[in-house]
């Protein structure tokens, strides 16, 4: 081998390099808010027997909340369109997979008039029913039978929040009412006999 250079080609010299050893990564802290837990309504399931009204959506969300934690049975939900000022939150999906998994045979019912809105969103309640298929049901009123008026939500066969006007955050609450929930129990029935499996619900599960 020749080892003289070609002309016009200049040797490099070699650097050196010396590491400067290890440091520590420090990844900055997320700056999205937390959303803050919600604190639930203090009366007992079965046992406190006022009514119990509410005109502010943060004593909507505490009954509710209430109603979820407490119950040990069914819990049978109806809403225009999963309401998500009132049910996407860390808080209510906890305390529905408490209810779920604490309690054997327990069943969390959902009737929606219009999913459309949560499946575009994205909804807690819908990703909790991915996660228990077999316990959580999500179906959609069928348009061309009747469905109830308001919105309401049933625990047990004790508790039931009620509000009369969707568009409205007022309605009451009543903890120990065995005949009224045993009435809307059955309106809630009727209505999921005919209710349909919606395709947007199902494309979102898969």
């Amino acid at each position: 081998m020749n080892d003289e250079h070609t002309p016009g080609e200049t040797e490099l010299e070699l650097i050196e390099f010396e590491s400067p050893g290890r440091f520590p990564l420090h990844n900055p802290d997320s700056e999205l808010p937390q959303p803050a837990s919600w604190e639930p309504a203090p009366f007992l399931l079965g046992v406190e027997q006022a009514l119990q009204r509410f005109s502010l959506p943060e004593h909507a969300r505490a009954h509710a909340l209430a109603f979820m934690q407490q119950a040990s049975r069914t819990l049978c939900l109806y809403s225009p369109d999963l309401e998500p000022w009132l049910y996407h939150h860390s808080s209510i999906q906890q305390a529905c997979t408490r209810f779920l998994l604490d309690h054997r045979n327990s069943r969390l019912r959902i009737l929606v008039r219009d999913s459309s809105r949560a499946v575009r969103d994205g909804h807690r309640l819908i990703a909790l029913s991915r996660k228990l298929p077999s316990n959580v049901q999500i179906r959609r009123c069928h348009p061309d039978y009747p469905f109830p008026e308001g919105a309401f939500l049933l625990a047990d066969d004790q508790g039931m929040l009620v509000r009369p006007e969707p568009d409205r955050f007022a309605g009451y609450a009543k903890y120990q009412d065995p005949g009224r929930v045993r009435q809307l129990q059955r309106l809630f029935n009727q209505t999921w006999d005919t209710s349909i499996t919606d395709p947007d619900l199902r494309s979102f599960l898969l």
